[in-house]
């Protein structure tokens, strides 16, 4: 059901399997179609693509607003609340990432610092298909209102083109989304990317979606902002004796739950947990309504990685640099300085990471595929741009002028030296 590895043996596979693309060809090759035509087209060929791949245009791409309105009398109020307690944790997590901009003075005659302004339009992408994922418009829609972006607009894919779920809606409110579209797939990216005649243009887009969705993300982007290329979801958990079995089973189905190209593995020092763990994995499985892919994704995925030392197990997860660490060891705070590489980390046999995906604050839209290597999780930060600037008064160029020529006219630049010598030479 699930592979079952010693330490060396996974090392050789993790370092012999070879870097795939996120997206197959033909995902780019539609996505190019499509978006090529959605930019000569506008309108006219986004018609036609929502037809060919949703088969049906609806009557009209923006949720009204008195759709919205409906859509708070089709959500049980129990889930209402519930989304309105994670959206509370998730602005005082993200709060806290607020920065102001930076003023420094050597002296009267030099002033230099960064200034941080908000991008103005982002489009967020909330995937459809065989589930909601109003989580989903969580994560990518508060911090950016929290960063103060003045538009921020929701594209998400309508039941038979006629109503997005309405579950999405509420979040959406909950957020301060500014507008919603009923458009998914590389389509939508295409219009929020270039705008047409019913859709205006955004400078940056985020969200989740499928591999065609990720490839259009990778085409657009240069034209606007992405968040990332996400691939497959990922967890790595670290565990010895002390770890219950059910829960590290539950923790890697959850995983595996998400996608049949999902990856779960365990990394532990007890032969006694793999195996306690394997029947879990069996027992839990019986019961679980994603079974097929659930069980897919273990068997051609995943692994129970046996090491002989924690030490071991980090060093490991660090190669892997997984999306989702979670350490079920006692003291667990005591081992985050033998993390280099994850996207999140959660500690402790009671934190899953269904605690990340929804309520606890921290953002689920993390580095996949290794990436935590180089790139860190959705924040405030992606929708904030930096702009440096700088100020010298006379006397104070004149001070600088002699070096700064002397590099420009080192690098063959007498233009730069220039604009320096006819500012100082009177």
């Amino acid at each position: 059901m699930i592979r079952i590895y010693q330490a060396k043996e996974f090392e050789c596979q993790l370092s012999e399997q070879k870097k795939s693309s996120l997206q197959s060809d033909q995902a780019y090759q539609v996505a190019k179609e499509v978006i090529t035509a959605i930019q000569e087209e506008g309108d006219k060929a986004l018609d036609r693509y929502v037809e060919k791949f949703d088969g049906i245009v609806p009557e009209h791409y923006t949720v009204t607003d008195q759709e919205r309105k409906q859509a708070w009398a089709q959500v049980n109020s129990k889930t209402i609340k519930a989304l309105e307690r994670a959206a509370d944790h998730i602005k005082a997590f993200h709060t806290k990432q607020l920065k102001t901009s930076k003023f420094m003075q050597n002296d009267s005659n030099i002033i230099s610092g960064q200034l941080y302004t908000p991008i103005e339009k982002v489009g967020i992408y909330v995937p459809g298909g065989t589930a909601s994922y109003p989580s989903s418009v969580l994560m990518n829609a508060i911090p950016a209102v929290l960063a103060g972006v003045d538009e921020v607009v929701m594209v998400t894919p309508a039941r038979n083109g006629e109503q997005i779920e309405p579950i999405l809606s509420v979040a959406a409110d909950i957020c301060g989304v500014t507008r919603i579209y009923k458009i998914g797939g590389i389509q939508a990216i295409a219009a929020l990317a270039y705008g047409t005649e019913t859709i205006r243009p955004v400078d940056k887009i985020v969200g989740p979606g499928n591999s065609y969705v990720a490839a259009a993300k990778a085409l657009v982007y240069g034209d606007v902002g992405i968040d990332m290329i996400a691939g497959p979801s990922e967890v790595a958990i670290i565990a010895d004796e002390t770890a219950n079995p059910a829960y590290v089973a539950a923790d890697l189905i959850a995983q595996a739950e998400h996608d049949v190209l999902a990856r779960s593995f365990l990394f532990t020092t007890s032969n006694d947990l793999i195996k306690a763990t394997e029947k879990e994995l069996k027992d839990q499985l019986a019961t679980l309504p994603r079974v097929e892919i659930a069980a897919t994704a273990l068997k051609n995925q995943g692994g129970l990685i046996k090491v002989d030392h924690i030490e071991e197990a980090f060093r490991l997860s660090n190669l892997l640099a997984p999306e989702h660490l979670e350490i079920q060891l006692n003291n667990p705070l005591s081992y985050l300085g033998y993390v280099k590489h994850a996207g999140s980390i959660f500690l402790g046999h009671y934190t899953p990471e269904s605690l990340g995906d929804y309520y606890a604050g921290p953002n689920h839209v993390l580095p996949t595929s290794g990436t935590a290597k180089f790139s860190s999780g959705l924040s405030v930060d992606d929708f904030v741009k930096k702009s440096t600037f700088l100020y010298y008064s006379e006397q104070a160029l004149k001070q600088a002028a002699f070096d700064v020529m002397t590099i420009a006219e080192e690098e063959r630049l007498s233009g730069h030296a220039r604009a320096v010598s006819k500012r100082v030479s009177n």
